[in-house]
């Protein structure tokens, strides 16, 4: 276990980072977990609940500033360019998601903060990588910028644990479905949008073909996931910023049948883009046996009981009008 104390959360207004924040405060206290982000208008919970500054990842002294004010001794590092906005922006991405996690690591080196933890993805993975049970240790050979900005950024963070001796995590994540907060411009938003569409909408229709098959993963798994492997003893880690994270893998296929089995009417097209392709050359599934011996790791969510949770909480927000920010 570690002694953090106060922990700054950038990129907190995202899909992941904006109920990691609740979570946080709720095991920390709410003064001790200080939430930052690119835009002022963010979820009113991250600054009814705690405090917020905003904060442009890029700028390194604003970032070193924060520290400094709130006495931070943990980053965690949410901002980024995602996969399919990355590619109608590459140079963004590459600044956002590279030069911006540099300044985190000088900023936590030079100030010797306790840990810092930054999210990787299946988007590491390419076309020459095994699809099925993916590998902790294989070729990663991306085809997008923001799959090359992963993979820099796991090889930055072990570099900085040998060079340095900072403390330094990371997790693969899958796709993350959440009823909370939409996710903004990655290849996995369809298994969030299908659930919303359903009940509002009655159809929907996918930028992927039925038989795209991904790694997903329900959102209390994944705070679950980033908290657990916050909290454990670094000292038995071999792996750092690089750890497969599984929970369940499904077609799109399989995804509509299991609202259809909840929503009888809810009425499925397919009409794939250029996210099609950044889908195949992604893992199917992936092997988590690392995570799961290193750190405990274990998921608690299925595709039937996520579908359960899912559709209870967004018609229960339909029916109170309070969907999500």
């Amino acid at each position: 276990m570690t002694d953090i104390k106060r922990i700054l959360v950038i990129g907190a207004g995202g899909q992941i980072g904006s109920e990691l924040v609740v979570k946080l405060r709720g095991i920390y206290g709410n003064e001790n977990i200080v939430s930052a982000d690119l835009k002022d208008d963010v979820c009113p919970v991250l600054k009814e609940t705690g405090l917020y500054e905003q904060l442009n990842i890029t700028d390194a002294q604003r970032l070193a500033e924060i520290v400094k004010k709130h006495k931070i001794d943990a980053i965690v590092n949410f901002a980024a360019i995602l996969s399919a906005v990355g590619e109608c922006h590459p140079m963004r991405a590459w600044d956002v998601n590279i030069n911006g996690f540099i300044n985190v690591m000088e900023v936590a080196r030079e100030l010797k903060l306790k840990q810092v933890l930054t999210p990787s993805s299946i988007a590491v993975f390419g076309p020459s990588t095994p699809r099925e049970n993916t590998p902790q240790e294989t070729i990663l050979r991306p085809t997008t910028m923001y799959g090359i900005t992963k993979v820099s950024g796991e090889l930055l963070a072990d570099y900085y644990v040998k060079k340095y001796g900072l403390d330094v995590r990371g997790l693969r994540y899958p796709g993350i479905i959440s009823h909370e907060t939409m996710p903004g411009g990655g290849t996995t938003d369809y298994a969030v949008a299908i659930y919303f569409d359903a009940i509002q909408k009655g159809k929907y229709t996918c930028f992927v073909n039925e038989d795209t098959r991904l790694p997903m993963m329900y959102m209390p798994d994944c705070l679950k996931a980033t908290t657990d492997l916050m909290q454990a003893d670094f000292s038995k880690l071999k792996h750092h910023g690089d750890f497969n994270v599984g929970a369940m893998s499904f077609s799109v296929k399989e995804l509509a049948a299991a609202v259809q089995k909840r929503v009888p009417d809810f009425e499925i097209e397919y009409k794939p883009d250029y996210r099609q392709a950044i889908a195949d050359s992604w893992p199917m599934s992936v092997d988590d046996s690392a995570a799961r011996q290193e750190w405990g790791w274990k998921p608690q969510y299925n595709l039937d009981t996520m579908s359960d949770d899912m559709i209870s909480a967004i018609k229960k927000k339909i029916e109170n009008n309070k969907l999500s920010c």
